[in-house]
């Protein structure tokens, strides 16, 4: 006999478990009064966990999901695993109530009941203590530094204290690991040979975290709450002017290459997301990424998206000096070269996914990346020594004019925050917009600043490039641009 059982999270996204129930001698076991399927009840409290047990009963079946694999089930999918994990939970959680009764601490009541069984549950397969600031669709970023030093981010940019999400620092590390290593598909190390960790979560949310080289394990997750966004939401959002959308759009459609450059957490992912809104529906798309975040193959815009992502190496170096299983965005790049794509995404470059991006550049007409810099021509700079970074044999004349002969624009996002009354509050805009182009001189190419921050740090139109005047066959509001140009610039 099979019965079902609701589990509910702290929200109240409720997740239908299937409730197996058990067998001694050929008699079932009496499904736990608190457990019964018929019986609503509401969303169980923190309060009702006691997660040093949960941590204790997690460990316990994982142990026992990995013997009952190895002895003979075969392999597992994820559907299968959890099934079979809600089982074991359930078991667990029966037995550690039999022995508080028998030691005389009485009866669990149905809301400990449900809540210790979801807490076991999620941090088996989902995210632990974590799971509910996930869930809340209020919250954009989760920061933590320590195991009871939380801050929240909200869509709206207000910043608040977080619930500690572990006992101790300890289990905070123990649990990152465990979350590391369960992944069939998308598995990282996590220790103190490796102690960097950055991974796709289920739902497209990104975790990064560092422990052991830093006095107290700091993990952060992004949650990208605005995936279907357009240029004419940013603007509402006084995320930008509509005459510097009506240029980025045009630009987009005109198949310029760009560069969003802007602080950790401004918004350059979703300002991406935005500029490729844009890009025609039947044009064939091809992302490459270390970590999917852009998500443009789930969001239904486009006909032909494929997504490709980077897979860390795992297990001893080979001659070669990469480890078993290596696959690095350039090795994509090649790739993608047979797949007939109008356009080629590279995401986020830190780094060596410089030349990857240089590439699509190349290949190709308007590529869109991203990258970290203070301002718009600091950006040329990091892109610069994010070259050079690839090896002696790349000089700085080679990086330079690599990139001037391939970046068109690049766009600059400003994060500011302020406080306000019970916290704090971030502001997120386009501040700048430069025209990169080769220059004859050091350092190698010139700038052109089409938009200039104001004094309130608002983007506002300043010089346009004669080139970026055929803009406006693709919608750029040039009329409007010239209106607001300082008298000195027009021309």
């Amino acid at each position: 006999m099979t019965e079902t059982y609701r589990f509910a999270n702290e929200y109240g996204d409720l997740t239908r478990l299937p409730l197996f129930s058990q067998t001694t001698n050929g008699v079932p076991h009496e499904v736990p009064s608190g457990l019964d399927p018929t019986v609503a009840s509401p969303p169980p409290a923190t309060s009702d966990v006691d997660w040093s047990l949960v941590s204790t009963l997690r460990a316990q079946a994982s142990e026992q999901l990995s013997q009952a694999v190895q002895s003979g089930r075969g392999r597992l999918d994820k559907e299968a695993q959890q099934e079979l994990g809600r089982s074991i939970v359930l078991d667990l959680i029966e037995s550690a109530m039999a022995e508080d009764v028998d030691a005389g601490l009485g009866s669990w009541s149905p809301k400990k009941q449900q809540a210790t069984a979801q807490a076991v549950f999620d941090s088996l397969f989902r995210l632990g203590r974590l799971q509910p600031l996930v869930d809340d669709d209020r919250i954009e970023n989760i920061v933590i530094v320590g195991h009871d030093n939380v801050q929240l981010e909200l869509i709206d940019g207000t910043l608040v204290p977080g619930p500690p999400v572990a006992d101790s620092d300890q289990e905070l590390i123990d649990f990152l690991v465990f979350l590391a290593s369960r992944s069939e598909v998308n598995a990282r190390s996590f220790s103190e040979a490796q102690p960097s960790l950055h991974m796709r979560l289920d739902g497209g949310s990104r975790l990064a975290a560092v422990a052991w080289v830093t006095t107290r394990p700091s993990v952060v997750i992004r949650r990208h709450r605005l995936m279907r966004v357009t240029l004419d939401d940013l603007v509402k959002r006084d995320m930008m002017t509509p005459v510097v959308a009506s240029f980025l759009r045009a630009a987009v459609r005109a198949r310029c290459s760009i560069v969003v450059a802007g602080a950790q957490g401004a918004g350059k992912t979703t300002l991406v997301r935005a500029l490729c809104a844009e890009i025609d529906e039947l044009e064939a798309i091809g992302t490459f990424e270390t970590e999917y975040e852009l998500h443009l193959h789930e969001l239904g815009r486009h006909k032909v998206v494929i997504p490709w992502e980077a897979r860390p190496g795992s297990g001893e170096r080979g001659p070669d000096g990469r480890q078993s299983g290596e696959f690095t965005l350039d090795e994509a790049l090649v790739d993608s070269f047979r797949f007939n794509l109008s356009r080629q995404i590279v995401g986020e470059v830190r780094g060596k996914e410089i030349w990857a991006m240089i590439k699509a550049m190349e290949s190709g007409t308007g590529s869109i990346s991203t990258t970290h810099a203070a301002d718009a021509v600091a950006a040329v700079r990091k892109l610069v020594t994010c070259a050079m970074e690839a090896g002696p044999h790349v000089t700085q004349g080679l990086a330079t004019s690599k990139l001037a002969a391939t970046v068109d624009l690049i766009v600059q996002l400003s994060l500011e925050t302020k406080v306000v009354p019970g916290g704090a509050q971030r502001t997120r805009r386009v501040a700048e917009v430069i025209a990169l182009a080769p220059g004859e001189k050091e350092p190698g190419y010139a700038t052109t600043h089409v938009f200039r921050a104001d004094a309130t740090g608002v983007a506002v139109p300043d010089v346009l490039p004669d080139e970026y005047r055929r803009l406006a066959q693709h919608g750029f509001d040039l009329p409007a641009y010239l209106a607001s140009q300082p008298v000195g610039a027009r021309t």
